[in-house]
């Protein structure tokens, strides 16, 4: 009985942790009593706030990446699931990155910037290890694909941007908006992430959900650039190509690695899904 209570608490932690983090984003959404983000911490989150903002559409990927959140919370209950060690090794880093996710919706309604950078970070690097963890073991059927690996890589893949994008805008709050030569600057930090969505997508042999995320977040910011108070042609650009580049990095690389797989080579155990 008490191994059966113990398997049932860190599935039932994880449905706690997710609805945490859906309370706390409809709270900084304005939908419950809250500041919504564009408006929280000084404006220095909206869409022209920097020159590596996404424009406002961009963050209705989070619509997609909470509905899939909430599939998983609610698969990972299932028997299978809860015996998967694939599962019990995700779990505790699954319930760290919702935990995350809501404190970082927090401190922006507190409006501390240096804060919510200290936690994107943290968040950036739990997402990272959870793609260690998928990568380590193919998942068990299409649902774990889906539900999990594809889940936590969109999570990732938009991490990457906004964490991007939050070091800007705490880096602007300090007085740096206005410095010469911001454009080079946006573009250098596009390259930066687009450099480390590349790498993930060489690394996990073209892994397509961590790319999507990064290529959509990565096209909003172009957007941005061309429609709204920062105009920069330079940075949209910049966007716009990086964008292209990691889609395209990925399927070749997923490509490729579907012929090797085809062939007499030896499959790695990560999984490309």
């Amino acid at each position: 009985m008490k191994q059966q209570q113990t398997s049932w608490f860190i599935p039932v932690l994880t449905v706690v942790a997710v609805a945490l983090s859906i309370v706390a984003a409809f709270f900084g959404s304005g939908a419950l009593g809250g500041t919504p983000i564009t408006e929280a911490a000084g404006g220095w989150l909206t869409a022209d706030s920097t020159p590596v903002a996404p424009a406002g559409p961009a963050f209705s990927i989070w619509s997609v990446i909470y509905a899939g959140l909430i599939g998983y919370a609610l698969w990972q209950l299932l028997p299978a699931a809860r015996a998967s060690e694939r599962q019990r090794r995700l779990r505790p880093w699954a319930i760290l990155s919702a935990v995350l996710n809501a404190a970082w919706i927090w401190l922006v309604q507190l409006g501390v910037l240096v804060l919510t950078v200290v936690v994107i970070l943290a968040l950036l690097a739990v997402l990272i290890r959870i793609l260690v963890i998928m990568t380590a073991e193919r998942p068990a059927g299409w649902a774990e694909t889906v539900l999990t690996d594809g889940t936590f890589g969109l999570y990732l893949g938009w991490v990457c941007v906004a964490t991007a994008a939050n070091i800007a805008a705490w880096l602007a709050s300090l007085g740096l908006a206005g410095i010469a030569g911001w454009q080079v600057l946006g573009c250098a930090v596009v390259l930066v992430a687009a450099a480390i969505a590349v790498a993930t997508a060489v690394w996990t042999r073209g892994r397509i959900a961590p790319a999507l995320a990064t290529t959509w977040g990565l096209a909003w910011v172009a957007v941005g650039r061309l429609d709204g108070g920062l105009i920069s042609p330079l940075v949209a650009w910049c966007a716009a190509l990086a964008s292209v580049a990691v889609i395209a990095v990925a399927v070749i690389v997923r490509l490729r690695a579907g012929v090797m797989d085809g062939g007499n080579r030896p499959v790695p155990a990560r999984d490309t899904r």
